[in-house]
């Protein structure tokens, strides 16, 4: 039972979808560590008990052939008998013949006894050498598999890592997107333009600050030429006017106004 049980777990391993069972699996790398684990602990006890059924297959082939071997050896002690019982008929000695033919026939039986027994083992030992050859055949195939598996782990195992490393640059990539330093730049810049924004007004408004001074500075030099008119008119030293320019003329003071002149 031991054996039929160990039989049908390599019977039920070789037929296994191992690719199903990856694709399914929710940590494949887990998963291949334990199906290696488990094939290579099924292959070992497979391989012990073909091994045990290849020495009783053997030991029943030896057998056979020692009952063959026997059969024939009991076949030519029958014959040598019966050719003596013959010899000594033919001399007169018929209770000496008597004896040999007895031989001869017990040594038939002999001989019919191992014929049956090789006859009652060939068909045990073709059958058992058919179900080494299955067994072998399972085995070769677990082996099959086995490599196939290790040779799928690897490939997942390389795959998986690359998965890895995309999501960390995706991730990466991601995260440069959410806080993008050219959009920090662009805040700087933001607010470098408005600082010039703020140095240009406040240069434009001393350009028309410094506009009005001088505006206020030739409103005073106005006043004090009135101021300047107004007492010479009280003086009774009121400006000539230049002819044809309509500019009083205040280098030299005219003579006073009279009413004689």
């Amino acid at each position: 039972m031991a054996k039929q049980s160990i039989f049908g777990r390599v019977s039920a391993l070789v037929k296994a979808n191992v690719n199903a069972m990856l694709d399914s699996a929710e940590d494949p790398q887990k998963m291949l560590d334990q199906l290696i684990r488990d094939y290579t602990n099924n292959i070992a006890e497979a391989e012990a008990a073909i091994a045990e059924t290849i020495g009783n297959l053997r030991l029943m082939e030896r057998d056979h052939a020692e009952d063959v071997t026997a059969a024939g050896d009991w076949g030519n002690k029958a014959l040598v008998a019966s050719r003596r019982a013959d010899q000594l008929r033919g001399a007169g000695n018929t209770p000496e013949a008597d004896k040999f033919d007895n031989l001869a026939k017990i040594a038939l039986q002999r001989q019919i006894q191992f014929e049956n027994e090789a006859k009652t083992a060939e068909p045990q030992i073709a059958s058992q050498s058919q179900v080494v050859e299955q067994l072998k055949d399972g085995l070769n195939g677990m082996k099959t598999k086995l490599g196939e598996l290790k040779s799928k782990a690897a490939e997942l195992v390389a795959r998986q890592k690359v998965a890895e490393a995309q999501n960390k640059v995706a991730d990466a990539v991601k995260s440069v997107d959410v806080l993008d330093p050219t959009s920090e730049l662009g805040r700087f810049e933001d607010k470098i333009r408005r600082q010039e924004a703020l140095a240009a007004g406040k240069q434009e408004l001393a350009a028309s600050s410094l506009d009005a001074q001088f505006n206020a500075l030739d409103d005073i030099g106005e006043l004090s030429e009135v101021e300047t008119r107004l007492a010479a008119l009280k003086a009774g030293n009121a400006p000539a006017i230049k002819p044809g320019t309509g500019q009083a003329a205040i280098d030299a003071p005219s003579a006073p106004y009279t009413p004689d002149n």
